[in-house]
């Protein structure tokens, strides 16, 4: 099964450093175990005959099954396809794991996809991206990517040389390919990923050329070491629901003079064309449509269990709780609607593949830093100070209060365990530090939200709007009329 597979190949000789320890054995170390457990299930259903047609795709020429993530989607029932693979493995994990691979994977897709197109930044980069698609592909590799750099001093730039050498760049080339040193971050899945899509949001100089790149680098290259932060993974799961299972680990990544084989090096040394295949469309509308999809997961989540809550205390007849449950409902439908008007409006690139409408799925992301942070104040102002008066653990139910415990934790639609157990549920996702990890990840995994609006405003074509305007006063002012 390709879930057993993929955890037996975790053990490759990486370097995983956590609470200053090298993790041995990542499969059975408990900061790894449950979320990893999550993931082998969902790779399994690639080898389940009733459920491989949901998540995957045949592939012709090979004669088996892969995740449809890396299906290049020429028409709208591929595109659905796609949409279907994000849906299932979203709802599987309650929308709570992000990085599952099918992201990092949809961008080398992508820019697969767009091979042709993006022959003109270099010409070994069809072949390089091709022989790699492929490979990730066929050998059903985890993907994760690495695009940020180290908070070091926000107020300098390249041009400082204390910034400039402990961000990623290239120390020397070789006749295998070029050694690099620096750090990356925020490398989420990085203890369990096969392979790291490595670029960087600088917005590059000329004279930056050692720190312009585009790389695949296998997590277990030699001088790569993988620092986590702090595990939020409780393995008692009837107490810690979440925290036992979808604790994605996030981590920097410190590159000791790592040696980068020129078949991984997609890009280098040319800042323009590095900023070129980063904005490419195809690779991002692909990608991103898998980011918008999996958060109508997550608002469903947070909902139902807002709903549930609100029944389990006999708060639904209150009109300003009906309120603020029908707020949630509308952001579903937000989000919702824009993925159909992404897909329904989505247009052939270059090459002809189908690629989501990205206005769409901008204002989807873009909303989605907003929506989240209110989502989980609503589910606080819902149970309010009932979070803090669950008992310590499940367990007291057994003792020797068990009695009173049933008595007075009882709810007005549930039993005393079931209200405690769904209690401890929201607690998990509203005031764990697995929670706290979430609100905060919600706010700026696409990035800075203010520069992620201006950037909308900057590339609309303003002129559709204000065109409009201007052609009303000019006809007011043919017509004799003053304007105040």
């Amino acid at each position: 099964m390709r879930g057993e597979r993929f955890l037996s190949s975790l053990n490759d000789g990486r370097s995983i450093w956590l609470e200053g320890k090298q993790v041995r054995n990542i499969p059975e170390h408990a900061a790894f175990k449950g979320t990893l457990n999550t993931i082998k299930n969902l790779f399994n259903m690639l080898d389940d005959p009733g459920e491989r047609d949901k998540v995957g795709y045949l592939v012709a020429d090979k004669g088996h099954y892969a995740h449809s993530s890396f299906l290049v989607p020429y028409t709208q029932e591929e595109l659905a396809k796609r949409n279907q693979s994000f849906s299932c493995w979203s709802a599987e994990t309650n929308g709570m794991m992000s990085r599952l691979s099918d992201y990092a994977r949809s961008m080398i897709t992508g820019w697969y996809a767009a091979r042709h197109q993006l022959a003109a930044l270099d010409p070994h980069f069809a072949h390089k991206i091709s022989s790699y698609y492929e490979a990730a592909r066929d050998n059903d590799l985890f993907l994760t990517t690495a695009i940020i750099d180290p908070q070091i001093d926000r107020s300098s730039d390249l041009d400082d040389k204390r910034i400039s050498e402990r961000f990623l760049h290239v120390v020397r080339e070789t006749s295998e390919g070029i050694v690099v040193r620096g750090a990356k971050m925020i490398a989420t899945g990085a203890p369990y990923t096969h392979d790291f899509v490595i670029f960087s949001f600088l917005q590059f100089q000329t004279q930056h050329q050692k720190h312009a790149h585009v790389l695949i680098v296998p997590a277990n290259s030699p001088g790569l070491h993988i620092v986590c932060r702090e595990s939020f993974a409780d393995e008692r799961e009837r107490n810690h629901p979440l925290s036992a299972k979808y604790d994605e680990m996030d981590a920097v990544l410190f590159f000791d003079d790592v040696l980068i084989p020129w078949e991984r090096v997609l890009l280098y040394g040319d800042p323009e064309k590095v900023l070129a295949l980063r904005a490419n469309q195809t690779a991002n509308g692909l990608a991103f449509h898998q980011n918008v999809v999996r958060f109508v997961a997550k608002l469903e989540f947070v909902t139902g269990i807002a709903f549930a809550v609100a029944e389990s205390i006999g708060a639904t007849g209150f009109l300003h709780i009906q309120e603020k449950l029908g707020e949630l409902l509308t952001q579903i439908d937000v989000i919702k609607a824009l993925i159909i008007a992404a897909e329904t409006k989505a247009v052939p690139d270059e090459s002809g593949v189908l690629v989501p409408d990205l206005s769409y799925i901008e204002t989807a992301r873009s909303l989605g830093t907003k929506y989240y942070p209110r989502a989980i104040e609503i589910l606080q102002q819902v149970g309010a100070g009932g979070f803090v008066q669950t008992p310590s653990g499940i367990e007291d139910f057994y003792g020797p209060i068990s009695e009173l415990m049933h008595l007075y934790f009882e709810g007005a639609s549930v039993s005393a365990e079931k209200k405690v157990e769904l209690f401890k549920l929201a607690w998990d996702l509203i005031g764990s530090p697995l929670g706290a990890r979430h609100l905060l990840y919600e706010r700026f995994y696409a990035g800075d939200p203010i520069r992620g609006l201006a950037n909308q405003y900057n590339r609309f074509d303003k002129k559709s709007l204000t065109n409009p305007i201007w052609n009303l006063l000019k006809e007011t002012s043919k017509g004799g009329l003053t304007v105040i």
